[in-house]
């Protein structure tokens, strides 16, 4: 059997030496010394000069509407994870959904200003796959309509855009830090600002609004993360370099094997670094999709329509709206096997099999 994604796990040996001291400072949550030094050790290797670790990637876009004060309208995509419309809907704000462009597969932002209202506040795009979004073209409709932008940047961990982190852009960016993400731990996200006022209220929401012993400076959540998730996260960052390098390698020899495969993969931003957190690719046909699927379901090749359908026609919370570029490549979007462990073996395998399925 080989599964769509896979956890990287390092050493148990490394991670068992961290778990020693936890269990002599018997200091297990509340931002102990292992998250504290996460942190530190995350902003170092990103490059950033404000981060906060936080419970999951999905707590994270919580915190961030809450801290920017948004209560209205969030323009957004419907190409996404479900986490980064039902934040929306969950901090009582009314997500409004635009079209993606159809080769980067992120928001558009020529539909962005059209879909400005009185109403609206924010926009809330992601980097799908981790393929920034245009960046500049948002920053410019924001500042023009005094708007908030929050990033999803959940699959972007370690991308570089213009030499500096994707993370910077922006009023706040958000990472997961889930197990099935490259870099993990375990359960984890991430908050990043350049502002350090927003990152002083959003330490505070993090731990319930407290702001000294028995004050209160905000309405706040328990977004905080244990001295276990931290020792992964530790212990992983170590072999980040190692795990990127295997991933670019697998990418690539997926590249050279599928070349006559009837698909495409997403055009990725021609000024960013790529950091290889899937494998997508999207089909000719949702026929031709639905035809590799089943027969590599058969033989225990499991891959998985990421994302299916789209947000915008598929929530029972919300009035269904089909845009047209959403709906067709959400059809025809699939992502391979992909992760450490997976063999180059097995790649070529499955790449073998694909095109015999593709030709039979």
């Amino acid at each position: 059997m080989i599964p769509v994604t896979k956890p990287f796990l390092p050493p148990k040996e490394e991670y068992d030496l961290y778990l020693e001291g936890i269990w002599k400072r018997n200091w297990l949550t509340n931002m102990g010394p292992l998250a504290s030094q996460l942190e530190m050790e995350l902003k170092s290797h990103l490059k950033l000069p404000h981060l906060l670790f936080v419970t999951n990637g999905t707590v994270a876009i919580q915190m961030a509407i809450k801290a920017l004060e948004i209560t209205g309208e969030i323009i957004t995509t419907p190409f996404s994870f479900i986490a980064t419309t039902s934040t929306i809907v969950w901090e009582g704000c009314t997500p409004v959904f635009v079209d993606i462009d159809p080769k980067s597969l992120c928001i558009d932002p020529k539909k962005i200003e059209e879909a400005i209202t009185e109403n609206t506040q924010a926009i809330l795009a992601t980097h799908v796959y981790g393929n920034p979004c245009d960046v500049n073209a948002i920053e410019a409709i924001a500042k023009k309509h005094n708007l908030k932008v929050i990033y999803d940047a959940a699959h972007a961990f370690g991308v570089e855009l213009n030499g500096k982190s994707i993370f910077e852009y922006g009023d706040i960016s958000t990472c997961s830090l889930h197990a099935t993400k490259l870099y993990h731990t375990i359960e984890g996200g991430l908050l990043a600002t350049k502002d350090p006022d927003l990152l002083k209220r959003l330490a505070s929401i993090r731990n319930f609004g407290i702001s000294g012993y028995d004050s209160f400076s905000d309405l706040g959540i328990n977004g905080k993360n244990s001295e276990f998730h931290a020792a992964m996260g530790l212990a992983n960052l170590k072999y980040i370099n190692q795990i990127h390098e295997k991933r670019k390698a697998l990418s690539d020899l997926y590249d050279e094997k599928l070349k006559t495969l009837k698909a495409v993969k997403p055009l990725w931003h021609s000024k960013a670094t790529e950091n290889y957190p899937y494998y997508p690719i999207v089909l000719e046909s949702e026929e031709l999709l639905l035809k590799l699927k089943k027969e590599m379901d058969s033989q225990e090749i499991f891959t998985r329509r990421y994302f299916y359908p789209s947000l915008a026609s598929a929530l029972p919370y919300l009035p269904k709206l089909e845009l047209p570029i959403t709906e067709d490549i959400s059809k025809r979007s699939l992502c391979l096997p992909f992760y450490y462990d997976l063999t180059f073996e097995e790649v070529e395998f499955i790449a073998r099999l694909m095109l015999r399925i593709q030709n039979n």
